[in-house]
């Protein structure tokens, strides 16, 4: 039962990200595409806005498939802790905790997930 857990977070942290990628690089899921995200990463200091969106796009894609299919689990964790990481200093910090105020809750929650089955192991249910 433990590997079925393990896919089943996977799956769902992983292609949460990966849809998340997607909404920087290609403007999909009602995402806002490059120029947009990096017009508002440039707003938030995070400069030249569309390489950074690029970047966070692709690690929020990469490190998501890699997380998803369990290939190079312990890669897909640190390009994931690092996104959030990245959302908790530049946005999410300084508003607390709690998600309700745009806390960092969330954010940490997926970096504990991430780190935490890259600890673990993808279990037996991979890509490869």
């Amino acid at each position: 039962m433990m590997d079925l857990g393990l896919l089943i977070i996977r799956l769902v942290v992983g292609f949460t990200f990966v849809g998340h990628g997607a909404q920087k690089l290609f403007g999909w899921f009602g995402g806002y595409g490059l120029k947009g995200t990096g017009g508002w990463l440039e707003s938030i200091g995070l400069k030249p806005g569309v390489t950074m969106a690029l970047l966070a796009g692709l690690g929020e894609l990469v490190g998501g498939l890699l997380f998803a299919a369990g290939v190079g689990t312990w890669v897909g964790a640190l390009l994931i802790a690092l996104t959030m990481l990245v959302a908790i200093v530049k946005v999410h910090g300084a508003n607390g905790y709690w998600a309700t105020q745009n806390g960092y809750e969330y954010n940490l929650v997926l970096i504990a997930v991430a780190i935490g089955v890259a600890l673990i192991g993808p279990g037996a249910y991979v890509l490869f």
